[in-house]
């Protein structure tokens, strides 16, 4: 095998990584949008939550004050 055929075989391999290396940076680039958009998701869910759970202490402590002042008049 000449130099040329040498030369021209490690190019075709070259070019047979480079188009395996493409192709899994296009598999990850899709990867990495469907993971941002499942962490938007979970980023929304938990906003949502600690508004609730914020929602749910204010009643807590107005139930409580409510407690208070009856145990006030009663007393």
């Amino acid at each position: 095998m000449g130099i040329f055929e040498k030369l021209n075989a490690k190019i075709d391999e070259l070019i047979t990584k480079i188009s395996t290396l493409q192709e899994e940076n296009a598999t990850l680039r899709q990867e990495l949008v469907q993971i941002k958009a499942q962490c938007e998701v979970k980023t929304a869910e938990i906003t949502r939550l600690q508004e609730l759970n914020a929602q749910k202490d204010k009643e807590l402590s107005e139930i409580e004050e409510l407690i208070a002042k009856i145990e006030d008049s009663i007393a």
